[in-house]
């Protein structure tokens, strides 16, 4: 059975004297039935989905909306300028999470995790330190592992879907997942991961979903800059020694709670928040002339 909890993993890896990561591996391949090898390996062929798909990524090609699709090469070109506000490190996370919004916008191949919504938080931080810090690529597939725990807690206690929670269940979820996991990259414990996923979480909790003519674009695609930004903060907070006051299972509850209490005009219904804007309904109008 899947972990409830992030108490109940944390349980485990202190009774076998394993990592987050391990249990997680474990628990997967006797879910599956298959080999801890065979697991690692699908994890693997996740990875390099991620690789792939941003290397695919074209600045010439627009969504059918034609709302996206240039963000990415845009970010690039500013990047190249050497004139940016946050860096040359923080420039890339920015292209690569844009990139991959765009890819999936544009119907390319994505991995969504969690959700094809929030597919270019973890990409743009694991994939950007990953090719900027040459980390080995055993360290990478560890930190999935980490990233596919944490989700899978935040699906058994709350939810990974706009229509279900809000934004704060997509992007929230993926910058939690991504905050550990890179946690973990940095060589935090179990509890950092859980402080960083925590923190990462509380700063996005109670974002509505409300995609611009019901496509997951605007403002979808800029979104996953700010979790990846998001992710990499609390993890730097956590890595820090800085604590998150309210446990982590306790904060999905949260989160939980305040997707309940959401309007269903802000739960990817495309009527509240900007799709409701007097701009948004020019631009519906435009795409259904």
């Amino acid at each position: 059975m899947s972990y409830q909890s992030m108490e109940e993993a944390q349980i485990r890896c202190e009774r076998e004297g394993i990592q987050f990561w391990k249990a997680i591996q474990l628990e997967d391949a006797d879910e599956r039935g298959v080999t801890q090898e065979d697991s690692w390996k699908e994890m693997q062929r996740m990875w390099q989905a991620m690789l792939d798909g941003l290397d695919a990524y074209d600045p010439e090609l627009m969504s059918r909306s034609r709302m996206v699709g240039k963000e990415g090469g845009l970010m690039d070109a500013y990047r190249e300028a050497g004139d940016t506000l946050c860096g040359d490190f923080m420039a890339k996370v920015m292209s690569n999470a844009l990139k991959m919004g765009c890819n999936n916008a544009c119907m390319k191949r994505i991995v969504a995790a969690p959700t094809a919504g929030a597919c270019g938080v973890m990409p743009a931080v694991l994939v950007t330190y990953y090719r900027e810090y040459h980390v080995p690529e055993e360290k990478m597939i560890e930190a999935l592992y980490v990233a596919a725990g944490i989700g899978q807690i935040i699906a058994n206690r709350a939810y990974l879907a706009g229509a279900s929670g809000g934004c704060q269940a997509e992007i929230g979820s993926g910058s939690g997942m991504a905050a550990a996991a890179i946690c973990h990259v940095k060589g935090g414990d179990t509890v950092k991961l859980g402080n960083a996923c925590a923190m990462a979480l509380k700063n996005l909790m109670g974002l509505v979903c409300d995609p611009v003519g019901g496509l997951v674009e605007v403002p979808c695609v800029k979104r996953n800059v700010g979790g990846a930004f998001n992710a990499i903060a609390a993890a730097d907070m956590a890595l820090a020694g800085i604590e998150s006051q309210i446990p982590v299972d306790q904060v999905i509850d949260a989160m939980k709670e305040v997707g309940d209490k959401m309007d269903v005009s802000l739960r990817e219904t495309g009527f509240g928040g900007v799709a409701g804007s007097t701009r948004a309904a020019e631009i519906v109008e435009r795409m259904n002339m």
